[in-house]
């Protein structure tokens, strides 16, 4: 079918426009929940490590569900490939499948089904859903080798392919998929439930379509974007006109422990905004590498922080900003740079921009944080001698604002609305044991007026006979940033721990064997601290004490003063 010119000149009633848009909430929610109902992975059903959306017929994103925050920018940058590689040979009940970094994804565990939606006899909308696949074959379980040197050791990649073609699933390519991946039933029954929230999207524009037509379902898009669009530029207007530069320094890249030194320029002119990377290095030899599409992404993540925090999620919040970096850096990866831990290297560029704006809009960003997800796999056989993997991204503390000490336990910025598993999902599904799940008081936070929030430990002692740990984790010898004078924050580590007392300290580490009775020890740190720590209240430091959170002693040497 061919794909028509949309004409959205339709004009409709405020009141209209409003209904319309709630009902986009709603449906990209519907898909959430059908999400989180129907797929066979924890790391998607309890850790939500997905996002869904609508996107106009050019790929411009319109609504989203809350998810994976990176998943933001790359929708649009995903659907744009399917659109160049299919132009009009895409029809009524196709679905796309692709998850090649170099194609606007991110990493090949990411996995986006897109599915156009035809009206009245055009291509009206394309609906998509994202999701981290637990394994996708590649050199280790996982797929995620923390020391890859290449993208082909990171699993199969699906460059957009027809998953199913007229409503009927494609075979062959599920086939190659159940071939290639070292959980194949789980990555099938992931596979279904991408389709069915897609399917479901399609089905609720439809209702849209025979309430309201085609053209004012697309004028109220159209509208939707201007209005976040002026809003965007209104704010962007009221900050100085300038440059604005910020380093930071990332702790290797699995490959080599030497330090990368990393640096953007934001420069702020009338209503726009424009984020350049030019004087970044080029690609790493190890995997914290992300493509175009995820640095893109990462900015977004950043620049919605600053115009609209609490707005649902469109293109038109983006349409002010610009972003300049060459082909072939550390995040403009090109094939064949791996990108298995993407999200490393994609933090850093949030974490950039971040620094270079809190200066000039403290009320809207903090000191730096903890950065890293963190990430932790631990894979084995249990007592059936079934292939069990646990991957986890974790909290650590950020942080301080200009008006209040920085939030404990929170998420990466790159994660937005997912969560860790509870205790007790874990210990029934794998055979480990949580021994203790805590704030990081022994590390600490950085002091000030108002300090960083707290990171956390979390203990799993090892059930299984043997298993095996990686990770990959950031910020292990270069603690989170501080703000007016506070001091840093601390760092990230993970540590196995033998019974008889010997300990093996880990930042980025390929696979390491453990056994039972090992014990995994998984620290992340606390956030900056933003002001003098002389100008800390006095009650703020006591009510610290009294939490545990500090010793009298320590607090004495930190403050300055008799607590």
């Amino acid at each position: 079918m061919a794909i028509e010119t949309i004409d959205s000149a339709a004009s409709f009633d405020p009141v209209t426009h409003e209904i319309i848009r709630g009902k986009l909430l709603s449906v990209v929610d519907e898909m959430a929940i059908v999400m989180t109902k129907t797929s066979m992975s924890p790391v998607i059903y309890e850790v939500l490590d997905f996002a869904c959306g609508i996107c106009n017929a050019h790929g411009e994103l319109i609504a989203q569900t809350n998810g994976i925050t990176l998943f933001t920018g790359t929708f649009g940058a995903q659907i744009r490939s399917v659109i160049d590689r299919f132009g009009t040979s895409i029809f009524p009940g196709d679905v796309i499948v692709t998850n090649d970094p170099f194609r606007g994804g991110t990493h090949a565990c990411d996995f986006a089904i897109v599915r156009p939606v035809f009206a009245e006899g055009r291509l009206i909308a394309f609906a998509i859903n994202v999701a981290h696949w637990l394994d996708v074959g590649g050199a280790i379980p996982v797929s995620l080798p923390p020391d890859a040197t290449s993208i082909f050791q990171e699993g199969l990649r699906l460059p957009c392919v027809k998953i199913t073609e007229r409503d009927q699933l494609v075979e062959s390519i599920v086939e190659i998929i159940r071939e290639n991946v070292r959980l194949p039933d789980m990555a099938i029954g992931d596979l279904h439930a991408q389709l069915a929230t897609v399917q479901i999207a399609d089905q609720r524009l439809q209702e849209v379509v025979g309430r309201y037509g085609a053209d004012t379902l697309l004028a109220s898009f159209d509208q939707l974007l201007r209005d976040s669009e002026t809003r965007a530029r209104e704010l962007i207007r009221s900050l100085p006109n300038g440059e604005y530069i910020a380093t930071d320094v990332i702790d290797g890249d699995g490959v080599s422990p030497l330090p990368i030194e990393v640096r953007v320029a934001v420069r702020i002119a009338g209503d726009c905004m424009e984020v350049d990377f030019t004087d970044c290095p080029s690609a790493c030899a190890g995997p914290i590498n992300c493509a175009r599409g995820a640095l893109h992404s990462a900015v977004k993540t950043v620049f919605k922080a600053l115009v609209a925090p609490h707005e649902p999620s469109n293109e038109g919040w983006f349409r002010p900003l610009s972003i300049s970096a060459p082909q072939g850096t550390l995040f403009t990866a090109e094939r064949p740079s791996p990108t298995g831990w993407y999200y490393e290297g994609s933090v850093h560029a949030s974490e950039l921009v971040w620094k270079a704006l809190a200066p000039i809009l403290p009320e809207r960003f903090s000191a730096g944080s903890y950065t890293s997800l963190c990430v932790t796999y631990i894979a084995g056989h249990d007592e059936a001698g079934d292939l069990f993997v646990h991957i986890e991204p974790e909290h650590g503390g950020w942080g301080a604002c200009h008006d209040s000490d920085g939030a404990n336990a929170l998420i990466a910025l790159t994660d937005g609305d997912t969560y860790n598993y509870s205790v007790e999902l874990i210990e029934a599904k794998f055979p480990l044991l949580v021994e203790r799940y805590g704030f990081n008081v022994e590390g600490g936070v950085g002091a000030g007026r108002f300090r960083g929030g707290y990171g956390l430990v979390r203990e799993y002692r090892i059930l299984a006979e043997r298993a095996e740990v990686y990770c990959g984790f950031g910020r292990t010898v270069t603690p989170p940033w501080p703000m007016d004078g506070g001091k840093c924050g601390s760092v990230n580590y993970l540590e196995i721990v033998k019974p008889d007392g010997g300990v093996l300290k880990l930042g980025r580490s390929p696979t390491k064997p453990v056994g039972q009775g090992d014990r995994i020890k998984i620290v992340t740190g606390g956030g900056g601290g933003w002001g003098a720590p002389s100008d800390r209240a006095p009650a703020m430091v006591t009510a610290d004490i009294e939490s545990g959170l500090i010793s009298r002693e320590d607090a004495q040497r930190i403050y300055g003063r008799q607590q």
